[in-house]
Parts: C-alpha cells; structure tokens; sequence
C-alpha cells in the first residue's frame, strides 16, 4: 500500500479524475453515509458533494487528506489534524479513516492506521484521538482492536452526532 498526501491547492481545488475515485470510494460505503447523514442521499453522492466536504476539512490548518493506493487503485482515505480546534487537547486527531467497500478485509484501514500513528509518533506526539459515532458499532469494535480506549463521549463539534471519543498511547519504538 503507498500512502500519499493530497497537495493543499488554492480552494482545494481536486483534480477531476482523483474526485472521480474519492466520490466513488464515499459512495461505496452507503451504510456509514446513512450513520454519518453528512450526504443529502447517501444512494446518490456527487463529485462535488465530495470536494465540498474535503473543502471543509481542509479548511482546519493542520489537517491532512492521505490517499492510501493499492495496485494503483485508490483504496482508503484518511483525514488527521495536528492540533485540535480544542487548544486544552494537545493530541492529534485522526478524523476519518474510509476503506472503499470493496477493499475491505484486507487490512487496508488497519496499514493505513498504523501509517498514521507512525507519523505522529515520529513527530514525538505521545497519543492519537479519533471519535466514532455512537451509532458505528462496527468502528467502535475495529478502533477497539487497534487498542484504542474509549476517554468520553459528547457530541461532534461539527454536527452535534453522539460520540465515543477514543485515544491510543503512542508509546516510543523500541530500538533494535
């Protein structure tokens, strides 16, 4: 799997054939689209729906979109912040981390998480927070079997869902 990150261009602006592959990679996880109702119709999700919704979360200054490729394909996508908007929270923040649906089982979600946590913990952040909604039994298990442990639950700060709020030690690599 080759992770990379999408360049921050002036307005977020996507190139189309990767919208292309980012509106399908959304679309083919219907379910979630129905837990999230970030989407009008989670049947029926527009490229520019898409590119709206990645506009809005680059627009937090250290957010990052990683593109995860596997055979060239487009795969996963996750979106972290360096900082949250919260500036009494001091750990960085996975926001979302979406497996196309016809990738799934094949630890794609579970490299491109530890890609993630082996970003921050080289940066010397010490933990790594992501919430999941109340509603998402099957991400509570699977962030559950990365060892991650739920700190509170509260609402979203962008649309008010219920939230488990979960985080992991990013404990030191032991040196060989």
């Amino acid at each position: 799997m080759i992770v990379e990150t999408l360049p921050h261009t002036e307005a977020h602006a996507l190139p189309g054939p990767l919208l292309t592959e980012l509106t399908a990679l959304y679309a083919s996880d219907e379910e979630f689209q129905q837990l999230s109702g970030e989407f009008p119709d989670p049947s029926d999700i527009r490229p520019e729906q898409v590119a709206a919704a990645l506009a809005e979360e680059l627009a937090q200054p250290t957010a990052e979109v990683l593109l995860a490729r596997s055979g060239g394909r487009l795969v996963a996508v996750a979106v972290t912040l360096d900082r949250h908007p919260d500036p009494a929270d001091p750990d960085p923040w996975l926001g979302l981390l979406m497996v196309h649906a016809d990738e799934r089982r094949a630890g794609h979600g579970r490299r491109l998480a530890a890609y993630v946590e082996d970003r921050f913990r080289t940066a010397g952040r010490t933990g790594l927070r992501l919430a999941v909604l109340e509603n998402n039994p099957k991400a509570l298990a699977f962030w559950t079997a990365l060892g991650y442990q739920e700190t509170a639950r509260r609402p979203d700060l962008a649309h008010g869902r219920a939230c488990v709020v979960m985080r992991k030690t990013l404990a030191a690599r032991a040196t060989p």
